[in-house]
């Protein structure tokens, strides 16, 4: 698959004229909970020629295409990621501190690492998360059997949220650290689930395990009760400016 992704990226840059600075795997498989059958979830960030960009009307800023079984590719034009990391986009921070690089411009996710803490918004990332969360409590983890995969979706975006929510800091992108603010009591459940999820098609379900549910729905009313008193958007000038920076440097 490393090599099929090599070349699904080489053609795009062929084929569309752009120049892929940096790209990475955004799913399970980074998350660190990957079924033997997931799918590769790749994401990239591009830039065109700089004359792309000196023209009255804005471009497409987005390349998307369709999934198959294995291989799920999209990705963002440069400015765009730039403006949405100003915005605080929690899947564009997600994809800024992968563990799993397909490809990178040497010194690429260096040249914003610095700015991340400083563009994050608390209050925007937690709204992101319990929103993750919601789905799973009111939606996904009713019934007597839950499917393993939208358990672990639930139970990753509960402890970014409480990340957020304790720590007032960006949370990371994988599940190993984030478990360090799990209840003792679940871990043990936890631990069970993750191994069973190792060796588990997509689809596979468990029998619903209460205590970790209803931790879980405790979590969401927290971080709902949480959110009013986090602080707000913080963005200067001073940050616009190094995007600003940023932009024209890797043009």
């Amino acid at each position: 698959m490393t090599t099929r992704i090599a070349t699904a990226l080489a053609a795009l840059e062929a084929e569309h004229g752009i120049h892929i600075l940096y790209a990475c795997e955004s799913g399970s498989r980074a998350w660190g909970f990957p079924s033997p059958d997931s799918d590769y979830d790749v994401r990239f960030l591009y830039c065109h020629p700089a004359a792309w960009y000196l023209r009255l009307d804005d471009g497409p800023d987005t390349l998307n295409f369709p999934v198959d079984e294995e291989l799920d590719l999209a990705g963002w034009e440069l400015r765009k990621a730039l403006r949405l990391l100003r915005g605080s986009n929690a899947a564009l921070f997600e994809w800024l501190q992968s563990p799993i690089v397909y490809h990178e411009v040497p010194g690429f996710r260096a040249s914003l690492a610095p700015l991340l803490p400083l563009a994050f918004n608390l209050k925007a990332g937690l709204h992101h998360y319990l929103g993750q969360l919601r789905r799973g409590v009111e939606e996904d983890l009713l019934g007597d059997e839950v499917r393993l995969k939208r358990l672990f979706y639930a139970l990753r975006s509960a402890l970014a949220a409480r990340w957020i929510r304790e720590r007032h800091a960006l949370p990371p992108m994988e599940f190993a650290p984030l478990r360090a603010l799990l209840p003792a009591g679940l871990e043990g459940v936890v631990s069970e689930l993750l191994a069973q999820k190792a060796v588990s098609n997509e689809k596979t379900t468990v029998a619903r395990p209460a205590a970790l549910v209803v931790w879980l729905t405790e979590e969401y009313a927290a971080g709902q009760a949480a959110r009013e008193a986090l602080p707000g958007a913080r963005v200067g000038e001073g940050l616009t400016r190094e995007l600003d920076g940023l932009l024209r440097g890797w043009l």
